[in-house]
């Protein structure tokens, strides 16, 4: 295989849920920069519409749809639409997730105070988020000759840090379900039928922003703790995952499959010392 088409991503397409985020609308526009077609799933009308019409005016190729991803009926909704006007599907990215203030345990509370509704809200959102989809959207996948899945995964999967307990909890059940995921297509789909997740280190987002950082800029004690465990001593940028997201959604990892790859900037190789 030619080099050139071994990393192409032309004419792939690529359902990708949580895009409207700052790391999703990233990857979105480069994907589809890239060539690829870019199916969007998101449930606020207007920042899909936003998200297409950005692509499509740089050049690229894109499609709004509208869907709950912790809601089965208005997933089933989606796929038939897809089924319908493009047939098939190459990559699914699962990237809808998030946390909830109630699903924190702050340094002024304890277990005791946990919010469990939302604790329940974070796993929907984060695991059955991932898992609905894959259900959804295997059939398109299995039409193509081979497909890939990408989850996005963190390093509070692996790495359980203070405060976060719910998000810490859904992300690793995450990095199981992918592993789980990649023996289950593997052995009754074929061997081109893979999953993987990306686990971004600490990027600045809307969600994380007040807790990293003050008004003027500086960082927060937390923001500091992080910065000084990180061995590359900076924040992620957004285009520092779209190397390994091209190389995940191409054939140029053909043979990567249960893999859960950091993006962290050396977080999760430092023990502090």
């Amino acid at each position: 295989m030619k080099e050139s088409s071994f990393f192409s991503l032309t004419g792939k397409k690529i359902v990708f849920s949580g895009a409207t985020g700052v790391l999703g609308k990233a990857m979105a526009i480069y994907l589809a920069q890239e060539g690829a077609e870019v199916l969007i799933l998101g449930r606020t009308v207007q920042k899909v519409d936003d998200l297409r019409n950005k692509i499509l005016k740089l050049g690229g190729i894109a499609y709004s749809y509208y869907g709950d991803v912790t809601q089965e009926e208005d997933l089933q909704k989606v796929a038939s639409s897809i089924l319908s006007q493009h047939g098939s599907i190459d990559v699914l990215i699962n990237a809808a997730g998030g946390n909830l203030p109630g699903a924190v345990i702050r340094p002024d509370q304890n277990l005791l105070e946990l919010d469990t509704n939302a604790l329940k809200q974070v796993m929907d959102l984060n695991y059955l988020g991932t898992v609905l989809p894959v259900k959804a959207f295997l059939p398109l996948l299995l039409k193509s000759e081979k497909g890939t899945i990408l989850n996005i995964s963190s390093m509070a999967a692996t790495r359980p840090m203070t405060r976060v307990m719910g998000y810490a909890s859904a992300k690793a059940a995450i990095d199981n379900l992918t592993k789980w995921l990649a023996v289950e297509l593997a052995t009754k789909h074929g061997p081109n039928y893979r999953i993987n997740a990306l686990a971004p280190g600490f990027f600045l987002t809307e969600q994380n922003r007040t807790l990293l950082t003050e008004v003027d800029g500086s960082l927060t004690q937390r923001g500091n703790q992080i910065i000084s465990h990180t061995p590359m001593n900076r924040f992620g940028r957004p285009e520092d995952i779209l190397g390994t997201l091209h190389w995940l959604c191409s054939d140029a990892s053909a043979f990567v499959t249960g893999t859960v790859v950091a993006v962290d900037g050396g977080f999760s190789a430092y023990s502090g010392v």
